[in-house]
């Protein structure tokens, strides 16, 4: 009889130790952060809100805003600070009125041609500040940041320290960027909040909800009216019609940024671009194929449950035909990553599906997931934080995601190593027998109705 208490001793000492074990590794879900408000503090002729993104072959676009609209649209720029002598390019301004709102003016500057992988120093306006950027390298391998509903909160500044703390080439924004939400100062605050990670890399960006904006036409203010103005994209550059949709190459990597909330139905603007696209590919010269987009196709959070699926229905197939590596989302404040997936289904052939839209949001975290589990999602968390797509070279790339712990660090919570599917024999065979008219789309390898 002595010898039940040492083993009740034990045995609860054992499931002491458990429980503490399974509780210091269990992630706790952080609240909200937060609004950060950036205030302007240079002189009205000085730039303010400078951002740069790819535009087109070998060049770059430079955009900013001065509240002096008597700044020229001009861009100085060299290799070595402070001598611009590689060229000056003079560009296009704008403004826009928002209800009683006036903006300032705003800048639009393409440099080039430039050379790949280098760094030019440059200066807007020919006054203020000096800024740099980093060229993408011409070749592989190629890192991409992406974060996605950032917002501007101290979430969205744990995240951008992050990203910045491991170098990058460019960063990918799947919507819904300064939470203005009609409020149109936020836009400016977001601008300067985002100016020292967006003026050195080029940020590439596509629309969220957040981003409407729209009234009854009785107030005549037109949708994305902030957003197409502030955040011009290479959609000319692309062949699209519409800032809300567009196309750009890098380092052997095509990338297709799609609008959720303008028309994606078979015949509408957006779709005939997109199919046009899509075959003008030339995967020899870029042999990976990324799409991005805001609301997400596939999705087990209860949060925008079948909100995508419209727009999955309507595009999907082209992606599949043209052999889409992956496609990443926002919208849903939460990290999942997916099987390769084709019509709800698991396929080889399929592209991976990753949802990123928890880069920082006032609005806080999806905790809620569907239950029982598809076997069609891989990993799903509840987390702020980044990803990161290394390519490394044609046929293979690595694909991370970093969990914001705190201010200070950031840990590694998933990861994955992904191959091509244009180098796939396989999927180029299917690829060829739905050109020709065979339906290949119960040639899987697991069904699992999301």
């Amino acid at each position: 009889m002595k010898l039940l208490p040492l083993i009740s001793t034990i045995f609860f000492s054992i499931l002491l130790f458990h429980f503490q074990h399974v509780a210091a590794a269990e992630y706790v879900r952080p609240p909200p952060g937060k609004i950060i408000s950036t205030s302007h503090n240079r002189p009205d002729s000085h730039p303010q809100q400078v951002h740069i993104s790819i535009a087109g072959n070998d060049h770059m676009r430079i955009s900013w805003i001065t509240n002096d609209k008597s700044v020229p649209s001009v861009v100085e720029y060299g290799k070595v600070s402070g001598k611009y002598n590689a060229s000056s390019s003079t560009g296009e301004h704008t403004t826009y009125r928002y209800f009683f709102y006036n903006s300032g003016k705003i800048h639009h500057v393409k440099i080039g041609p430039l050379d790949s992988n280098t760094v030019y120093y440059y200066r807007c306006g020919g006054v203020g500040d000096e800024f740099s950027f980093r060229t993408p390298p011409s070749k592989f391998p190629i890192e991409f940041a992406l974060a996605g509903d950032l917002g501007q909160t101290e979430w969205t500044a744990s995240t951008l320290a992050h990203v910045n703390k491991t170098d990058y080439d460019v960063l990918l924004l799947p919507g819904d960027l300064s939470y203005a939400d009609s409020q149109q100062p936020l836009w400016d605050t977001f601008g300067r909040f985002v100016e020292k990670y967006a003026s050195k890399r080029p940020w590439m960006v596509t629309q969220g909800n957040h981003e409407v904006e729209a009234f009854l036409p009785l107030f005549k203010i037109e949708s994305f009216k902030a957003y197409n103005t502030r955040w011009i994209m290479p959609y000319q550059e692309s062949g699209s019609h519409s800032n809300l949709y567009y196309s750009f190459d890098v380092s052997g990597v095509h990338i297709v940024m799609l609008g959720s909330y303008t028309e994606f139905g078979i015949g509408s603007p957006q779709y005939e671009w997109l199919q046009n696209d899509l075959v003008k590919i030339n995967r020899k010269k870029t042999p990976w194929v990324i799409t991005i987009v805001h609301v997400p196709w596939y999705n087990t959070n209860i949060a925008h449950q079948g909100e995508g699926e419209k727009m999955r229905i309507a595009m999907e197939n082209l992606l599949y035909k043209a052999k889409v590596d992956i496609v990443f989302a926002g919208h849903v404040h939460a990290y999942e990553r997916f099987a390769r997936v084709y019509a709800n289904q698991a396929n080889p052939c399929g592209p991976m599906h990753l949802t990123v839209g928890d880069g920082g949001n006032r609005e806080g975290l999806a905790l809620m997931f569907k239950k029982p589990t598809s076997t069609l999602s891989l990993f799903r968390e509840a987390s702020f934080g980044h990803g990161r797509l290394r390519i490394v070279n044609q046929t293979h790339a690595h694909w991370t995601w970093h969990r914001n712990n705190d201010d200070h660090n950031s840990s590694v919570s998933d990861e994955v190593w992904l191959a091509n599917i244009s180098a796939n024999e396989e999927c180029s065979k299917k690829a060829a027998l739905q050109d020709d008219g065979e339906d290949i789309s119960n040639n899987v390898i697991i069904s699992d109705e999301l």
